[in-house]
């Protein structure tokens, strides 16, 4: 098929490579530089969005949030200025369930469809082909792009309709930035305690607190690798679409204000860029003690 691809970053690079390595005829825009790695597949680069769309028959975008997707898709040369009846959009960026509704309406008022189909697996679920992909829309075109779908995750679900993917994204933002916190204070509390963090935590991965947070982030807090796998800043970004919209349901989300506090807390002293699970050092700032020296 001839495949558009919008945003080229850390996940949607090998996220487009793995549809070229399949063959797929690929056209590509992005904010920079196309990387190499795409060049080298043989993929097209196209001077805007209107010019991706104008060449495929899918267009996937895969961008940071809600305003970068209305750019894409409505701005000036945007997706929208390209597209013919039948041709179908895929926005796998994690961005507001509302809008990806009122987006997908003017999209199908083109005579095309829409799909939002938001990931979980980070870089390492993009760069291996196994990521979670939530999708919203209907069910004969969920199938259309399933194959595609395909070479790019693993745990792939249509949950309901447009929007819908969405909101099992925020859902599940919530459920790991909460995971990291606890993994945070549970190994800032054994540290500073005087126990050996990379020991503990071996203990727990075999008893009923083990998760992949633990496995994964946990990891990294003791070694302090915090290059980023997913930043903070973006983590930051979704749990504020969980709070936004916990108002208007009007649904308490205690804990996850307290996720998104330490968050900012982060940001704040200029670690936005770290990878989420630099969460922990908001609570090392708070004890005076890292978990582990560098």
């Amino acid at each position: 098929m001839k495949i558009g691809f919008i945003g080229l970053g850390i996940m949607g690079t090998p996220m487009a490579l793995h549809l070229a390595n399949a063959g797929h005829q690929l056209f590509v825009h992005t904010r920079s530089q196309v990387p190499e790695a795409i060049q080298a597949a043989g993929a097209t680069r196209c001077d805007n969005a209107a010019a991706v769309a104008r060449e495929a028959e899918v267009v996937f975008t895969m961008v940071p949030d809600t305003p970068d997707v209305e750019a894409v898709l409505f701005g000036e040369n945007g997706v929208a200025k390209g597209l013919s009846k039948g041709k179908i959009v895929v926005d796998m960026s994690s961005i507001s369930p509302m809008a990806t509704k009122a987006f997908a309406k003017t999209i199908k008022e083109l005579g095309c469809d829409y799909v939002d189909a938001p990931v979980s697996g980070g870089e390492v679920g993009a760069k291996a082909a196994s990521l979670t992909i939530m999708c919203g829309g209907e069910e004969a075109v969920f199938e259309r792009v399933r194959p595609l779908l395909e070479l790019m995750g693993k745990n792939i679900t249509l949950v309901g309709g447009v929007g819908d993917g969405q909101t099992t994204k925020v859902a599940n933002q919530i459920i790991v930035a909460l995971n990291i916190a606890a993994v945070s204070e549970a190994l800032v509390f054994a540290s500073k305690a005087g126990a050996d963090p990379a020991k503990v935590r071996q203990a727990l991965m075999g008893g009923f607190a083990a998760s992949r947070i633990l496995e994964v982030h946990g990891e990294r807090m003791i070694k302090r690798t915090f290059n980023p796998g997913f930043r903070i800043k973006l983590h930051q970004k979704d749990l504020n679409l969980a709070l936004q919209g916990a108002k208007e349901l009007g649904v308490g989300l205690p804990q996850t204000a307290n996720a998104a506090q330490l968050m900012q807390a982060c940001a704040a002293n200029g670690m936005g860029d770290l990878d989420h699970s630099a969460l922990v050092k908001a609570l090392e700032l708070m004890a005076n003690h890292e978990v582990a020296k560098g």
